[in-house]
């Protein structure tokens, strides 16, 4: 009997611990960390463990009890391995709140949208905003080391960014972010396309340089086969390109209407003065501009000239081609900046 009732005895000691433990770990994980509203955010580093990365929630004070989230981890199976990056957490939030978000890897995480046709003073902005680059890091995008591990033969890594949305998280690697970019475009120009350059003989930073100036030329996407034409056109003809998108590029120091002097003005993407294609590309192409720049019009146009609503009209002759700047360019569409003449 007495052997009998110092089991049971046991048994409901053992049965009253876990009880009082369960209640206790229950209302722990419902209750607040602080009463003080606060946020912050909390880095946990790369390849840092769960058990690590408990230990810095707990030095800034967000877990009290790390044997709890220890225990509640390996019960959920996500003791082995912490999401890396910043955790935007709140005093008031319960430690079930913040283990759900640990368990999620709700890290701090930002949308970059890069439109085509931006150019790389237009990306800069954008992940400056956010904090992703800075302007140490910002150098990776000349840097001929870095371009090499890239495989890009270019200046920089000028039209290599595909136009596109991305997550990236805070903190992350900048060499990541403009690797993940780069990637993207070769996962949209893939072998077929890839396949079709080496068979117009034309190399990835050809096709990229045309397709970006196509980029800036074109509105309406049906005129970009036909744009695509008259470069290539002239290519064969060994005649000067005379993109005027070039010409802008190579004057850094000001955007807008190009001036009559820009036209002379020796840089090496100023294709009025330069045989050929620039020596990279001068904004970030779509797909569509790729496209074109590799599948041109069969139409033998050498010149064309914007209509002013968008839209381009195009020339077989330079005579035609006179005619027809005359007739959308110079009829009240040129006025004077600083003693030059402006034109579009």
């Amino acid at each position: 009997m007495n052997r009998t009732w110092r089991f049971k005895e046991i048994i409901a000691i053992i049965v009253s611990l876990i009880f009082f433990v369960t209640v206790y770990i229950v209302i722990y994980l419902i209750m607040p960390v602080s009463s003080e509203n606060k946020w912050k955010e909390v880095e946990i580093p790369q390849g840092a463990s769960y058990s690590r990365g408990i230990d810095i929630l707990a030095n800034e004070g967000f877990i009290k009890n790390k044997p709890v989230f220890h225990l509640i981890g390996r019960l959920a199976r996500t003791d082995r391995t912490m999401k890396a990056g910043y955790y935007n957490l709140n005093t008031v939030m319960t430690p079930l709140e913040i283990f759900d978000r640990l368990r999620k890897g709700m890290i701090v995480e930002f949308t970059i949208t890069i439109p085509e046709g931006s150019n790389l003073d237009d990306i800069r902005l954008k992940l400056k905003e956010f904090g992703l680059v800075n302007d140490d890091s910002w150098q990776l995008t000349k840097d001929s080391s870095f371009l090499a591990s890239l495989n890009i033969t270019a200046p920089s890594i000028e039209g290599y960014i595909f136009p596109d949305s991305y997550n990236f998280a805070k903190g992350t690697d900048p060499k990541y972010i403009f690797a993940i970019m780069v990637q993207r475009m070769r996962e949209k120009f893939n072998e077929p396309l890839m396949k079709r350059a080496n068979q117009i003989g034309m190399t990835e930073n050809e096709v990229l340089t045309l397709a970006s100036i196509i980029e800036k030329e074109a509105v309406y996407d049906s005129e970009r086969p036909l744009i695509s034409a008259v470069y290539h056109n002239r290519l064969k003809k060994n005649m000067r390109l005379q993109a005027d998108p070039t010409v802008l590029y190579g004057v850094r120091y000001r955007w807008g209407r190009i001036l009559y002097s820009d036209l002379m003005r020796v840089t090496p993407y100023n294709t009025y003065v330069i045989n050929g294609l620039p020596p990279g590309p001068i904004a970030s192409p779509g797909i569509k501009s790729i496209q074109a720049a590799l599948n041109p019009d069969k139409a033998g146009y050498l010149f064309f000239v914007s209509m002013n609503n968008g839209r381009h009209y195009f020339s077989y002759t330079g005579k035609e081609h006179v005619k027809a700047v005359a007739l959308y360019q110079r009829n009240g569409n040129t006025k004077e900046v600083n003693g030059e003449k402006e034109y579009d």
